[in-house]
């Protein structure tokens, strides 16, 4: 699967990406619970796409990674699509991102997806649904 194939609402998603940048997280509180959330830019050679990280993915995740998503869900928030790994996909790295990725891609990706509207700390913005937030027995998200 590649990013050009992603939809809107499309779950049971199995995509590798090389991530572009990981922006800084921000603390939220729902239901009670708190967790932690960042907005990451992920590429492959077919396009670009939001990656948003959860809780203990965020300290997994470094740009320049190559990130295997299994049983991922696309989103959409405020007109984009943004992949997660919703509350039953899993999340690896699997390597480095490929240095080989045309420069038309990376001028494309960095000039239509403004990180800097998702690095503050101000949760308004946040599209945080109930399934993206996981139980556990521990407390923790």
């Amino acid at each position: 699967m590649q990013v050009k194939d992603l939809k809107p609402k499309q779950g049971n998603v199995d995509i590798t990406i090389d991530v572009v940048d990981v922006g800084i997280p921000r603390e939220f509180q729902k239901f009670g619970k708190p967790g932690k959330v960042a907005t990451a830019i992920a590429k492959d050679e077919s396009g670009d796409i939001k990656l948003t990280l959860w809780n203990e993915d965020i300290e997994k995740v470094s740009a320049g990674d190559k990130v295997h998503l299994t049983n991922g869900y696309v989103n959409e928030w405020q007109g984009e699509m943004q992949l997660t790994t919703g509350r039953m996909g899993k999340l690896e790295i699997v390597g480095k991102a490929d240095a080989g990725l045309s420069k038309e891609t990376d001028a494309k990706i960095r000039t239509n997806i403004p990180l800097e509207k998702y690095d503050n700390n101000d949760s308004s913005d946040l599209n945080v649904e109930e399934e993206d937030i996981e139980d556990s027995d521990d407390g923790e998200i």
